[in-house]
Parts: structure tokens; C-alpha cells; sequence
């Protein structure tokens, strides 16, 4: 059975995500980390999905078989999980979460005991122990060696403490009116009270989660109700989150939705003016766009690019010395207030530099021009390796000799293939997007 994907483990629930496996998951990933435990204690949240409880209750039940305590928190964002993993310096943190996919699907993703998601290696090691029930049988605890939980509800207040705590004490958000879509998930709470406890005048949607609500019609899957909001509230600029809370996408005062290259260079910017930029570089994904490379080298900052993913941007962010980097999706992540995306901490930062530079939003965030650019996804039956598809070589290098950027990969957590085409001349995008739906509809579809 292949578990992990592109950000954790992430299915259908009561399919993939199953109460029998998730419990010898987290067996299996007590296992590992009790190699390298000084402690006793694992850390464990959710968002807000109806099938949260089943999971937490096996998640629980896992590792208490396997001898460790289990601390519960409840529904908090994914970065905040991160954070209070090593702020109460436990052994490992879990968050419950299925991130933007709808409520029907949960997935759960790890943290070490500093609040880093694992590395591929680390969950290869995983998976073999899972799939090793010998091992798993042989490390069940017996007696007094059985872990216990304990739930904890007002951990909350550490998480916004520190999130505050990276907004400039000497700024204000005082005559600013916010619209914040908190995506009727992990972020309901949390984000609202941040905003209104540093001033700003704020509208609140997406903050009564049901269970089966989550990212539905609503956060940073869909801005467009955010970007009707900020014009009838005539608001500044409007926030959304996804349903862990990890991921930000804004909205100016005019209603149209910031560019996530274009929100990340403004920032890079910003943190190089502040003299706050170490490693005078970014990394962003291979997804983002070439504009937003060519704009960082012309203001003398370096541009580094990683696999899909927030927690393969911190590897090359970690590897270089650097402290900031992102995704085009909205995972944004300042290293010097949180080891994951997390989409308040970067709408702190993007609502400091408004409160400094005096600009409208449609004004700051809108610094270069992008190159043409088109995706699409696709349902697919299968996924051998690309590059063993017959005629996919030829196929890359005909797009190459167009002048074209590409990228074809697949979904780490949906069975879809995701094609992306960069170039000047968005009437041959269209053609060529045609010809690669065609020729993958035709070879793998």
C-alpha cells in the first residue's frame, strides 16, 4: 500500500482513510520516532472535517498502543500544529488534515519534533514499518507502559501570541477594513481574532463549520465570493485561507485576486528593504512563473526553484541559508516565524508592507508583468513514470522549440495528471494545451 503523497497521507475517508489503517499509521510512526525520543509526548490537531473524529480517535488509540502520551488540541491550523509541536517540545506533531480537498477526504501529515515535515526518506521508513506487521505486533506496549491522552483547549492563545508577535509592533492595521474567508476550517477561530486584535476593521465569512462545509463555495479555493465581499464591504483588501489554514490568497481593493508569484516578490522585496532577507535569495516551485525569476534577479536577488510542494521548499530554503520562500498556490513561508506554510503569519507580512508603503492594495502587489501561462488538470486511470511514455520526448521537445516552458506531473494526492505551458504568445499556449490534453487523453487517460 503507497501512503504518503505530495504533503502527507491524503483519501477518501473511510477508504484509504480508514479507522483499522490510520491506527497502524501512527503504530507505525511511533515506532520510528520512539528511535530518537527523549520524551514521552506526541502532539495531535485537526481541522474541522466530520471525519476528524474517527481519525483522531485511531490516531489516539496508535500511538498510546505503542507507548507514547498523546496531547489533543482540537481544530487549529496546520502551521500552528508545527509550531506547538516544538513550543511544547513534544516528539513528533500530527495534523488531521486533507488541506484544500473537500470534506469528504481527510489525510494526516507529520512533524518532527522541530516542527519540520518529513522528508521522503523519513516516510519510506514508515511506510516499511507499516507494512511490517511482525514488527508492529512485537512493539505493542503492555502494563504500565501504555501511553494515555489528555485534550487541551486553550493552546490556542500560545499560537496567536506568536503569530502577533511577527506583525511590527510599530505598525497599526487601525483603519484598515479586512474581509477574511477562513474556508469553514482550522483557521476559523484563529484568524478573526488576530486581525481585530491588531485593529483592523474586519468581515468575517466562511467561520461556522459544520463538518461537511469545508472549503466549500468558500476560502482560498474559491476567492471569487471573497472578491464580491471586498467590493460590497469596500474593504482594503480581502484574505482568504484554505481549510488547514496553511495556504493565503488575497484580494485587492478592486476585487480582482493577487497573483501568488507576484504577492511573493513584493514580499521578497520588502523583507530585502527591511534588511531582513537572509541569503539574499527566494525559492519558489517549478509551477511558478518565469516573471517572477527575471523580476528578483533585476532587484539583485537570488532565485532558486524546488519540487511541488511547501515542505521541498524548505529543504532548498535550509540547504541555501534562506528564510523565505513559497509556492504559486499560496504556501508562503517566513522561516523566522513558522517551519510550514501558514497563511496568517503571510498575510501579517503583506498587510505590514500595505501599512508601511501607504499603497492600495491593487497598487503593492501588482510589480511585473507574467509571462503567459496556462494549466489544466486531468482525471486519469494511471500513472506509469512520464518519462517511460512513449513518445513523451519527442513531444517535450517540440514545446521546447516553440520557446515554451513546461511542466507535467502528477497529483500527489488525486488520481489527475496537472500540465502547465509558459510562453509569449498565449494564442500558441492554447494550441499546444489542446495537443498535450490530446496526447496524455491518448496515453495514460
Amino acid at each position: 500500500m503507497s501512503l504518503f503523497g505530495t504533503d502527507g497521507v491524503r483519501g477518501k475517508a473511510g477508504k484509504k482513510i480508514n479507522a483499522f489503517d490510520m491506527m497502524r499509521l501512527a503504530m507505525a510512526t511511533g515506532i520510528y520516532f520512539r528511535q530518537f525520543a527523549s520524551g514521552n509526548k506526541i502532539l495531535v490537531g485537526k481541522d474541522t472535517r466530520r471525519s476528524g473524529y474517527m481519525v483522531e480517535n485511531a490516531i489516539v488509540s496508535g500511538f498510546t498502543a505503542v507507548g507514547f502520551d498523546v496531547i489533543q488540541v482540537g481544530p487549529l491550523p496546520t502551521p500552528a500544529i508545527a509550531f506547538l509541536t516544538e513550543d511544547m517540545r513534544c516528539n513528533a506533531g500530527v495534523m488531521i488534515s486533507a488541506s484544500h480537498n473537500p470534506f469528504y477526504d481527510n489525510g494526516i501529515k507529520f512533524f518532527d519534533c522541530n516542527g519540520n515535515k518529513l522528508n521522503r526518506d523519513k516516510e519510506k521508513l514508515i511506510e516499511e514499518i507499516f507494512n511490517d506487521m511482525e514488527t508492529i505486533h512485537a512493539s505493542q506496549s503492555i502494563e504500565k507502559e501504555i501511553g494515555k491522552s489528555k485534550r487541551i483547549d486553550d493552546v490556542i492563545g500560545r499560537y496567536i501570541v506568536h503569530i502577533k508577535n511577527s506583525f511590527p509592533p510599530h505598525l497599526s492595521l487601525l483603519g484598515k477594513r479586512v474581509v477574511v474567508d477562513c474556508a469553514n476550517g482550522a483557521g476559523y477561530l484563529v484568524a478573526p481574532t488576530i486581525l481585530e486584535e491588531l485593529g483592523a476593521d474586519i468581515v468575517v465569512l466562511g467561520n461556522k463549520p459544520n463538518g461537511f462545509n469545508i472549503n466549500e463555495q468558500c476560502g482560498a479555493m474559491h476567492p471569487e465570493n471573497l472578491a464580491k465581499a471586498v467590493l460590497e464591504y469596500r474593504a482594503d483588501v480581502g484574505i482568504a485561507l484554505d481549510g488547514d489554514a496553511d495556504r493565503l490568497v488575497m484580494v485587492d481593493e478592486k476585487g480582482e485576486v493577487v497573483d501568488g508569484d507576484k504577492l511573493m516578490a513584493v514580499l521578497a522585496m520588502h523583507l530585502k528593504s527591511e534588511g531582513l532577507l537572509k541569503g539574499n535569495g527566494m525559492v519558489a516551485t517549478v509551477m511558478s512563473n518565469e516573471g517572477l525569476g527575471e523580476y528578483l534577479k533585476k532587484h539583485g536577488i537570488d532565485f532558486y526553484r524546488s519540487d511541488v510542494g511547501d515542505k521541498h521548499v524548505v529543504e532548498v530554503m535550509q540547504k541555501e541559508g534562506i528564510n523565505f520562500g513559497g509556492e504559486q498556490s499560496g504556501h508562503i513561508i517566513f522561516s523566522d516565524y513558522a517551519k510550514t506554510g501558514d497563511g496568517l503569519s503571510s498575510a501579517l507580512q503583506a498587510l505590514a508592507y500595505l501599512a508601511k508603503s501607504g499603497l492600495k492594495a491593487s497598487e503593492a502587489f501588482n510589480p511585473y508583468e507574467s509571462y503567459p501561462q496556462k494549466q489544466h488538470a486531468m482525471l486519469i486511470t494511471s500513472k506509469p513514470e512520464i518519462s517511460t511514455i512513449d513518445g513523451i520526448d519527442e513531444f517535450c521537445a517540440k514545446i521546447e522549440s516553440l520557446n515554451m516552458r513546461h511542466l507535467f506531473r502528477y497529483s500527489g494526492t488525486e488520481n489527475k495528471i496537472r500540465l502547465l505551458l509558459e510562453g509569449k504568445d498565449d494564442a500558441l499556449l492554447d494550441k499546444t494545451m489542446e495537443e498535450a490534453k490530446i496526447f496524455f487523453a491518448k496515453a495514460i487517460a
